[in-house]
């Protein structure tokens, strides 16, 4: 466990293992920990760095607005700071599946294979989020909410949870485990329309593959949009069944397989 600074922003980041870089980046409001099952599976086999975006973990928070490019170039500054500069293998999930493909777009020479997770998907720009979720962390931080009820409210949402109930006191009794996903939820329309339109002017690194890993969990309209996410990008698609979104918690032996199939052997190998 360590602690790197970029842009004046203390980032909790986790480095376990050995061998070519895999760079592991949970979805909304998660931390570290979520990824424990899944870390110890490829630990054995990869370099797998895991971090905490701005307000999320154990990172410091921040009042800058989350920008696609900005978290594209958070991961290449991390991996710069632990001397990792790559290629690696990104799994990102939910709306850090966007992080991760606009990695890969913006960054192709640092990207070895890309494996997007239940991913975020959007179809059409849109500019605008959820407004209100700033002013309304705002409040319940005045109130003190967090503190009262942050584990709480965790557990009540991602029944059963499986996380280290430690990690998960220390982590979601701070108002910045609010503040920081309310600050991402606020611009994900605009980090959406971003992706959209580097699509259109930077393609995927060639010879790098990608694979889309849905968990449709009975929904068809989820597994369409998956699947069409998979075709746009000339990416392979399979199905995590039984699984719910956190994937990482309820199936972590195929993440961890297809993690390994997608990435192959190279990458770059730890020092």
């Amino acid at each position: 466990m360590t602690f790197v600074r970029l842009g004046g922003t203390a980032h909790h980041v986790v480095v376990d293992g050995r061998g070519p870089v895999c760079v592991l980046s949970a979805g909304l409001g998660l931390g570290w920990f979520d990824w424990d099952p899944v870390a110890a599976l490829l630990a054995p086999h990869r370099t797998v760095v895991r971090f905490d975006r701005p307000g999320h973990g154990l990172s410091q928070g921040s009042t800058a607005p989350p920008t696609l490019a900005g978290e594209a170039d958070r991961i290449a500054g991390l991996l710069d700071a632990l001397g990792l500069p790559g290629p690696v293998t990104l799994v990102g999930h939910s709306i850090a599946g966007l992080h991760a493909e606009g990695f890969a777009r913006l960054h192709p020479d640092r990207t070895a294979a890309l494996v997007l997770l239940d991913s975020s998907v959007e179809d059409r720009p849109r500019t605008t989020g959820s407004a209100w979720t700033v002013p309304a962390g705002t409040v319940l931080t005045a109130l003190g909410l967090p503190a009262a009820l942050g584990p709480a409210l965790r557990r009540l949402a991602l029944r059963p949870d499986t996380a280290p109930p430690a990690e998960v006191r220390r982590v979601y009794r701070t108002s910045r485990a609010w503040r920081g996903p309310l600050r991402e939820n606020a611009r994900y329309g605009a980090v959406a329309a971003e992706l959209l339109a580097l699509r259109r002017t930077r393609p995927l690194p060639p010879g790098a593959p990608v694979t889309v890993l849905a968990a449709p969990d009975g929904s068809a309209r989820w597994e369409r949009r998956q699947r069409t996410l998979a075709r746009r990008l000339g990416a392979r698609y399979e199905a995590a069944v039984p699984s719910g979104h956190l994937v990482m918690r309820d199936d972590p032996g195929t993440v961890a397989r297809v993690v390994l199939e997608t990435g192959g052997a190279g990458g770059q190998e730890a020092a």
